[in-house]
């Protein structure tokens, strides 16, 4: 990356440290408010006071994330031009060997579809990598401050979801490899009968081309069917986790009930 590049990009960590604080503000924001509504007497003008600094934090929040998002955008396209700049260049410096060792087709994908992944990765990277981790932490910290029983489901909750993402990447990411390959097929029986073209009309070969096409074309559409299908899998299974564990949260830390006091002993 240039130097306006990794400048934009320290920035970006900066407003996401922001939104992290503003995110995890609201907790406390909205436990202040419970203990005013339900403590008897409390003044109207603290509890408009405390709903106003929750909307001010989500409002900051969604500020910064939007100013975040423009700046990673701005990153990981500077990114995605300087990388395939090299590339090119690079392989406008190759010779005949390296020519047949890499193949036309797989090149054309490396300096096209490739980077375009990557520049996708770094522009997600930049806000979930960042975010994630460290909001992970700094909930945890402050879950550990107040009970080490939520502290312990927590923990449990984050276990169970890391052992279903690396099982669905272990099987996706072989997967994944076999597109790459898949890609170039594709791209390679498209430029032969574009290349061609003469000759394929010439002997009348349009439906045998088409077949080459159709075979590689389903193979990587149930290959990708297969990846997109487990990705899809992950996210329900994420936030009906997550949803489980707020209830799970609100089930332990509710107040106990209050015990009725013991009978008065009759008089005499």
């Amino acid at each position: 990356m240039q130097r306006r590049e990794w400048i934009m990009a320290a920035v970006c960590a900066v407003l996401i440290l922001g939104q992290i604080y503003f995110d995890l503000s609201l907790p406390d924001r909205m436990s202040e408010l419970t203990v005013l509504i339900k403590t008897p007497g409390s003044a109207m003008d603290d509890i408009l006071r405390t709903g106003l600094d929750m909307l001010g934090c989500t409002l900051a929040s969604a500020v910064l994330c939007v100013v975040c998002g423009h700046l990673t955008a701005r990153v990981a396209a500077g990114y995605g031009y300087s990388l395939r700049e090299a590339v090119f260049n690079k392989i406008a410096d190759f010779g005949q060997q390296e020519m047949m060792a890499f193949s036309v087709p797989s090149l054309i994908d490396r300096t096209t579809n490739d980077i375009t992944q990557i520049q996708m990765v770094v522009a997600m990277g930049l806000q979930i990598l960042i975010k994630s981790p460290v909001m992970a932490v700094w909930a945890i910290v402050k879950i550990v401050n107040k009970s080490w029983t939520l502290s312990a489901i927590t923990a449990g909750f984050v276990v169970a979801l890391l052992v279903l993402m690396v099982v669905i990447i272990a099987v996706v990411v072989p997967r994944f490899r076999r597109v790459q390959r898949m890609m170039d097929r594709i791209n390679l029986v498209a430029r032969e009968n574009l290349t061609g073209i003469n000759v394929v009309r010439a002997y009348n070969a349009e439906d045998y081309q088409g077949q080459r096409f159709e075979q590689t074309n389903s193979a990587l559409m149930k290959t990708q069917l297969f990846n997109q299908r487990a990705f899809a899998f992950l996210m329900p299974a994420v936030t009906l986790a997550m949803n489980a564990l707020s209830l799970i949260i609100y089930w332990v830390a509710r107040p106990s009930s209050t015990t009725c006091p013991p009978p008065t002993p009759p008089c005499g």
